[in-house]
């Protein structure tokens, strides 16, 4: 085994959108683990639009990173020596860990990933992940589809909006995406099984073009994006909506407050719930909602795609892909393979 660790940390705090100058990355020693460690050595790093929240300097609901601080994501690894009594060397783990080739990470935080032919080792950081928890609830909880509902999706082929379709027509919904491509939008409907998709990137009237897919309404929101696909989405909203605001990738790279439509007024004659959306509340239920997804996964029944960028060394480039809309499905750094 290499004794040469490398990580990426926090090298700047970037203004407006980052690029490559924000990530340094370092060499280090393979730290050995403790009592009650695991050392890990990670094979899918998972990037994701949050993150970009943690390199300001302000709160939020999740910390932000300080300049020269480690960054941290949650991992797919390969257990590399154990101060733990429930780990062994050579199980697969998964767990909140670092932009790092090597981490000791506390073994009670850790959960066991068995890979399979439908869920292979990436899918634990995507639809068997925090992706897909996030999905089930905001869904199931916050949007509540019902038989003969409208549910529209922002983001739709993006790792989570992409789950959110597909359990909102498992409920019987009439279902709706937005998304960046045509490559997208077939996709939506040809292997999702979404009843309508809308590529906002070739559309100048998000409102029109919602109008002729979603003719009745629209029942329940999954918002991923904000912005305008929010501002149109609004004025549609169906008396009794629900709204899950999950994400605003839109803004995220905002250094000031946008201005533009209002949107309370438009709840006023629509009497909807608009209610923000943080997995981290569920976690008492995190069981729950792993085993239904594990289910649907291995059925089948549940279709999952992970966009995979190759080689450690790109994982800035990964994240970055993000703002671009490169991927489909989850986005995820593969950065060694198994030894098994």
């Amino acid at each position: 085994m290499s004794q040469t660790n490398r990580q990426f940390v926090l090298g700047k705090r970037p203004e407006g959108k980052p690029d490559r100058d924000t990530f340094e990355l370092e060499e280090t020693e393979i730290p050995e683990p403790k009592h009650g460690e695991v050392l890990v050595r990670t094979l899918f790093l998972s990037v994701d639009p949050y993150m970009r929240g943690r390199m300001r300097d302000r709160e939020s609901y999740a910390d932000p990173w300080d300049v020269g601080e480690p960054m941290a994501g949650h991992v797919v690894g390969e257990v590399v020596d154990s101060e733990h009594d429930d780990w062994q060397a050579g199980e697969f783990v998964f767990g909140n860990g670092f932009w790092s080739e090597y981490a000791t990470l506390d073994g009670d935080d850790l959960a066991p990933v068995e890979p399979s032919e439908n869920a292979p080792l990436e899918s634990y950081l995507g639809v068997l992940g925090m992706p897909g928890r996030t999905a089930y609830f905001g869904t199931r909880e916050v949007v509540e589809p019902t038989p003969g509902d409208t549910v529209a999706v922002s983001g739709a082929a993006g790792a989570v909006g992409s789950t959110v379709g597909q359990l909102a027509s498992f409920a019987g919904a009439r279902v709706v995406g937005f998304a960046g491509s045509d490559e997208k939008v077939a996709y939506l409907e040809d292997d999702l099984g979404f009843d309508a998709g809308i590529n906002y990137k070739q559309t100048d009237d998000y409102r029109a073009a919602l109008d002729e897919a979603a003719p009745e309404g629209v029942d329940g929101y999954f918002d991923n994006v904000g912005g305008p696909i929010s501002d149109a989405v609004f004025t549609q909203l169906n008396v009794d909506a629900r709204v899950a605001v999950c994400g605003q990738i839109a803004t995220y790279n905002d250094e000031g407050v946008a201005t533009g439509p209002r949107k309370l007024p438009m709840l006023i004659p629509s009497r909807a719930r608009v209610q923000g959306l943080l997995v981290g509340d569920y976690v008492a239920r995190f069981e729950q909602a792993n085993a239904r997804l594990q289910e649907w996964v291995e059925n089948g029944d549940l279709v999952h795609r992970e966009s995979i960028v190759d080689g450690f060394e790109n994982a800035p480039d990964a994240f970055l892909g993000l703002f671009e809309g490169d991927n489909i499905g989850k986005q995820v750094v593969n950065v060694a393979e198994s030894n098994e």
